[in-house]
C-alpha cells in the first residue's frame, strides 16, 4: 500500500520576523519597558535632582544623549569585541560620552552643572545605559540601536520631567522656574506662577516627596495597564472563541 498526502492550511506560512520591530522599540521605551517605571533603574539621580523641571530636564537630556551615543558606538563594534572584554569596553564607551556631556555642560550651562553636581558623572554607572548596551545594542544593527537608545532615554526623561513638575508645583506653586539655566536669557520669562502667595510645601522637594511622587506614577501606570488588560479580556470574550483553522487533506491510496 502506498499513501501520499498533502496537508495545507488556509493561512500561508508567515515570513520570518525582522531583526528589529521599530514600533515595538518605541512602545517599549516609552511605556511597556520604561527604565524608570518598569525596570526601576537610575532611581538615585532621578529622586535626587527632580525637585524642579529644569533640573530634571537637564539630567534627562544628558542621559538621553549618552544613551543614543553609547548604543550607536556599541552597535558599531559589536562584531569586533571579544566576550571577555565586552562589559569593560561598554563602560569605557559610556564614560567617554559622559565626559563629553560633562564638558559641554561646564562650558554652556555651568550653573546647572553645579546644581546637578555629582549626578552628571554618575551617568556612567546608570544601569539603564549599560543594560541597553549589553541587552540590545550589542546584538542589533546601528539604526535599531540608535532608536532604542533614543526611546529609552526619552521615556526616562519624560518621567524625570513629570516628577520634577509635580514636586515643583506642589512644593513651590510654580512651573518652569530658572529655565534660563538651561536655555539662556530667553527663558527668563518662562516661569509660570500657578498659585499666587503659595505657602511652600517643603516636604515635596525633599527626598520623601520624591519617593511618594514616583510611587504615584508607578501606581498610575499599573492602573492603566490593568484597565487595558481587562478591556482586552472583555473584548475577546465578546468576539467569541476564534474559529479553528480549516485543514484540507488530499490523498491517494493504492
Amino acid at each position: 500500500m502506498k499513501v501520499s498526502a498533502e496537508i495545507a492550511t488556509d493561512e500561508s506560512v508567515p515570513e520570518s520576523k525582522p531583526s528589529a520591530n521599530y514600533a515595538e522599540i518605541i512602545y517599549n521605551g516609552i511605556w511597556k519597558n520604561n527604565p524608570a517605571l518598569v525596570q526601576l533603574l537610575g532611581l538615585c539621580p532621578m529622586l535626587a535632582v527632580t525637585s524642579t523641571v529644569v533640573n530634571a530636564l537637564g539630567l534627562g537630556l544628558a542621559t538621553l544623549v549618552v544613551l543614543v551615543g553609547s548604543n550607536i558606538a556599541v552597535s558599531l563594534i559589536r562584531n569586533y569585541v571579544a566576550d571577555a572584554v565586552r562589559l569593560p569596553a561598554f563602560v569605557m564607551i559610556i564614560a567617554s560620552f559622559t565626559t563629553c556631556i560633562e564638558l559641554i555642560m561646564q562650558a554652556y550651562t555651568y550653573e546647572l552643572y553645579q546644581i546637578l553636581g555629582i549626578f552628571i558623572p554618575l551617568i556612567v554607572t546608570n544601569c539603564a545605559i549599560l543594560g541597553r548596551a549589553d541587552a540590545f545594542a550589542s546584538r542589533n544593527p546601528v539604526l535599531p540601536s540608535a532608536l532604542d537608545g533614543f526611546m529609552m532615554g526619552l521615556g526616562f526623561m519624560v518621567i524625570l520631567v513629570t516628577l520634577g513638575a509635580m514636586r515643583e508645583l506642589i512644593g513651590q506653586g510654580t512651573l518652569f522656574s530658572d529655565m534660563q539655566l538651561l536655555f539662556g536669557d530667553m527663558a527668563i520669562q518662562w516661569k509660570w506662577v500657578v498659585f499666587e502667595n503659595y505657602p511652600n510645601v517643603l516636604f515635596a522637594v525633599l527626598p520623601p516627596g520624591a519617593f511618594i511622587g514616583l510611587g504615584l506614577l508607578i501606581a498610575g501606570k499599573n492602573y492603566l495597564d490593568e484597565r487595558e488588560k481587562k478591556r482586552l479580556a472583555v473584548q475577546k470574550a465578546q468576539d467569541g472563541p476564534s474559529e479553528s483553522k480549516r485543514v484540507r487533506v488530499t490523498g491517494q491510496v493504492s
